[in-house]
């Protein structure tokens, strides 16, 4: 079901502190903490005795004590005390998992540790970036990750669900150019000489006409980089207000997914009055998503085998990103290298 030999962003570099903090990734249960040092790390949210989560218990030094029996472990999962007695049995292990932070994001690997180290990270900088402003969101989906990832690709939803913040009849009256490079696909829309976005209008106070554009790059299989955009008709697009939207999509389960959203502008930096509009309308945007795609998971469970989606011309980029999935799932299934 899942694609495991990838990065994942499992917790913003905030969260993770010297609470020892739960999270479900991958159908996995996990639980971070920091090191004295400041490092983090994460391990398996269970205890090797009798599978108490080890989220509830707390931190010594940089080893973490189950809350249960006091069973004691070490960054690396292993087993350094057990009360009561000298003998540690050699299966009083838990795994740990491979963990890189990096512009204000906590990745994990949950496939091959081997291959962990030699796959960088996605690059984010623009959230760290002080010629750049954010605003940020997390919210856990009603949905699968695939859906997600299909929403992501198919942005002609904005004009029928996001009327009143970042869609209109421009969105789906330009096609789209899509470009597949590896395990990247790229969807490009290019919208000219049209009306600004209503949000986007009033962060920008540009007047129409503007030439619009977005750029959905999808790194699969985790994260959705939106490379966006207004300038005056015919300008070029490095001159105008851009926006890098970062959507990291984790699934917590089968038909739950965190979602990690970043809005990152080059425009009114500092500017909290247009942090607190796009806060505010941007939180809607991702509640209205949440909404459709949780009635959508509702009545896909329900949906005859048989009957499988109906694709157009705007769905290129979904088709091509789930044959490239399906090829990196069928790989890791046989232990083939995605």
């Amino acid at each position: 079901m899942f694609i495991r030999n990838a990065w994942y962003v499992v917790a913003w570099s905030e969260e993770v502190g010297r609470e020892p903090l739960r999270r479900t990734v991958l159908g996995e249960d996990v639980v971070l903490y920091r090191k004295e040092d400041g490092t983090a790390v994460a391990l398996a949210d269970r205890c090797a005795h009798r599978a108490y989560p080890l989220s509830a218990g707390r931190l010594i030094g940089d080893n973490i004590q189950c809350g249960y029996h006091g069973f004691e472990y070490d960054c690396e999962g292993v087993c350094v005390r057990v009360p009561g007695q000298n003998r540690i049995p050699q299966r009083a292990v838990v795994r740990a998992y491979p963990l890189a932070e990096a512009h204000r994001w906590i990745w994990i690997w949950l496939g091959d540790p081997d291959r962990a180290e030699s796959t960088p990270v996605p690059d984010t900088h623009w959230m760290t970036d002080p010629a750049w402003d954010r605003v940020t969101h997390t919210r856990l989906f009603r949905c699968s990750a695939d859906l997600l990832h299909d929403n992501l690709l198919d942005l002609t939803h904005e004009a029928f669900l996001h009327q009143s913040s970042i869609g209109d009849e421009a969105v789906y009256e330009n096609g789209v150019t899509v470009e597949v490079d590896g395990s990247v696909v790229s969807v490009d829309r290019f919208m000219p000489k049209c009306h600004p976005s209503p949000l986007f209008e009033t962060a920008t106070g540009i007047t129409p006409p503007c030439d619009r554009w977005h750029t959905t790059e999808f790194r699969i299989p985790s994260i959705h980089v939106i490379h966006a955009g207004v300038v005056e008709p015919g300008g070029r697009r490095e001159d105008g207000y851009l926006l890098e939207v970062l959507n990291a999509i984790t699934p917590e389960t089968e038909t739950t997914t965190w979602y990690f959203y970043a809005f990152c502008r080059n425009f009114a930096v500092g500017d909290e009055s247009v942090n607190d509009l796009l806060r505010e309308n941007l939180g809607k945007v991702l509640t209205e998503d949440d909404d459709a795609l949780a009635l959508q998971q509702e009545r896909m469970a329900t949906r005859p085998a048989d009957l499988p989606d109906v694709l157009i011309g705007q769905d290129a980029g979904v088709a091509k990103a789930r044959r490239i999935m399906a090829r990196m799932r069928a790989e890791e299934s046989t232990g083939g290298h995605a």
